[in-house]
């Protein structure tokens, strides 16, 4: 392409992005001109006064909302320590399962030995065995 062919390109194409911009600037500004559009950009007369009523950041907050965070905490913390003690209850649970079984198989594998090894005395003990 020729140096002119690139500038009448970009003279039109500059062009008809001004005539696009323009019909957008044209449109919103009949926009502005309706009611509605006021009322989406300006708000009621008691809105604007609660607005400006509200607390800054540095002012100390009202009773009410100090009293709503505390209780949101306390739930908070009550909820984590629901939690907290039914996950311990749950493991503590769990090891006292395991060392039952564990006793309960011990105590069966000692009964066992003593069966086996019962010689007619009464207790079955090795040390009430009499040796010749």
């Amino acid at each position: 392409m020729t140096w002119r062919q690139v500038f009448l390109l970009s003279g039109f194409s500059a062009l008809v992005l001004l005539s696009m911009l323009g019909e957008g600037t044209a449109q919103a500004a009949g926009e502005e001109a309706s009611p509605d559009a006021k009322q989406k950009i300006f708000m009621q007369e008691s809105d604007a006064s609660n607005f400006l009523k509200r607390r800054g950041k540095r002012s100390p907050k009202p009773q009410d909302e100090v009293n709503a965070e505390n209780r949101q905490k306390l739930r908070a913390d009550e909820l984590r320590r629901e939690y907290y003690e039914e996950q311990r209850n749950e493991s503590e649970n769990f090891v006292e399962e395991q060392n039952d079984e564990q006793e309960e198989r011990s105590r069966e594998a000692v009964e066992q030995w003593r069966q086996w090894h019962y010689d007619g005395l009464y207790p079955p003990y090795l040390y009430n065995r009499h040796h010749i």
